[in-house]
């Protein structure tokens, strides 16, 4: 999913009083004949630039040993002159680092002096240890002492994911990033470099924190991150969101959703409201796919378990002439409880493809076959590449034509 939701879309714009718009397309799957591959993309509202909150961020910086490398330190400090540069005057920065003990190099120093910012950045050296348990709990006190009511209250951790000194219970450091999101205070977490990058850690501490989780390689991923897509990371439109599609067993059969392994959730957990969920940003674009099998169809899958089994027989006029219903639960961004938005599709031919689907369909053939997935059925290099090529939105798009690039690499290795 993470490989799926880096790319662009152009989905629906939010209706008036919602805080998502959305977009559904089924077609033909490319790599099964026997199955419907079906495309649900979310588009948040965008909070103009003069209309977002003020900001209390406090950067926490790992300076450790492990840190000395090009594509790790050097780039670290990069990114955040980068960010430096997209605050408003009146937004608040501090400045923590962490090796062998932590240090406070700035705290609450306004955007306005921009020039002491970039400097206490520039001056950062690494060396020492990694005592990363004490230089988040340090930061998390900076954002609670300057806490804005109503501002982005946040924590940005960049490490290379070596948290391992000081860390004798990394439960006790989950709930106290759970205990100050409640706060009002989150956390986004920018991993650096590779070795021994703890990629599966660094995202589950962003997903207590409700924050973002975004792996930087180069000053162009930093740019991405911290400056194009700063609303998407720093300013939720809408919190704890859950998704749950329900299909029709008179129509389909079976169903895979495609990625998401580690975002599953039972389904009795959709109306828990203690049950957290994933945050959109201002902006935000999220992609799922599902793959389904018709109920005429010879493939199989497996089971569909479904409201339309229990609620009411197949025959009745309300449930037949439907294909499945999207149901989605989130919070407002400082709200407690959940509202309900609901989106029942009409049974329907299967549509021609649209370059939204078109490209994600690419995509998830090629992340099929660097997984070897059971469920590549006839998926190859070359027949995403005949994918990409009759997408229009995809030149001029500097990302979707890198990857274009790089499954021709792929496919002439093959």
């Amino acid at each position: 999913e993470e490989f799926l939701n880096y790319f662009h879309y152009d989905y629906k714009q939010p209706d008036a009083g919602e805080p998502f718009g959305v977009t559904m397309r089924m077609t033909q799957t490319p790599w099964n004949e026997h199955t419907l591959l079906l495309q649900i993309g979310l588009q948040a509202a965008e909070i103009p630039k003069e209309e977002r909150p003020p900001q209390n961020l406090v950067f926490l910086i790992d300076v450790s040993g492990s840190m000395d490398a090009p594509d790790k330190l050097p780039l670290v400090k990069r990114a955040f002159q980068l960010l430096v540069e997209e605050l408003a005057p009146t937004d608040t920065v501090s400045i923590v680092t962490y090796a062998s003990r932590d240090e406070v190099v700035l705290r609450g120093v306004r955007a306005s002096e921009k020039t002491r910012i970039l400097e206490a950045i520039d001056q950062l050296a690494a060396g020492g240890a990694t005592a990363g348990a004490a230089g988040i709990t340090t930061a998390y006190d900076i954002a609670q002492e300057l806490l804005i009511a109503g501002g982005n209250n946040r924590v940005l951790l960049a490490t290379d994911g070596d948290l391992n000194v000081g860390i004798s219970d990394e439960g006790s450091l989950v709930r106290l990033i759970k205990e100050k999101k409640q706060a009002g205070i989150f956390l986004s977490v920018l991993g650096f470099g590779d070795g021994n990058y703890k990629d599966n850690k660094l995202e589950a501490l962003a997903d207590h924190g409700d924050g973002n989780y975004s792996y930087i390689d180069t000053i162009f991923e930093a740019r991405r991150a911290l400056v194009t897509e700063i609303g998407a990371t720093f300013f939720a439109v809408a919190k704890d969101v859950k998704l749950q599609v329900d299909f029709n067993p008179a129509a389909l059969k079976g169903y895979r959703l495609i990625g998401y392994e580690n975002r599953l959730m039972e389904a009795e957990d959709f109306a828990d409201d203690t049950k957290d969920g994933g945050e959109l940003g201002s902006g935000h674009r999220l992609t799922v796919l599902y793959e389904l099998v018709p109920a005429d169809s010879a493939f199989d899958i497996g089971e569909v378990i479904s409201k339309y089994q229990q609620a009411a027989p197949l025959d009745s006029p309300a449930l037949s002439d439907e294909l499945l219903t999207l149901s989605i639960r989130a919070k407002a961004p400082m709200g407690d409880e959940s509202a309900l938005y609901t989106y029942p599709v009409k049974a329907q031919a299967p549509g021609e493809m649209t370059d939204n689907l078109r490209f994600a369909a690419a995509v998830a053939e090629v992340g099929m076959l660097l997984r070897d997935s059971e469920w590549k059925g006839s998926a190859t290099y070359d027949s995403a590449l005949e994918l990409l090529r009759a997408d229009s939105s995809l030149t001029g798009d500097p990302y979707k034509e890198e990857f274009l690039y790089l499954v021709n690499l792929l496919s002439r290795g093959n």
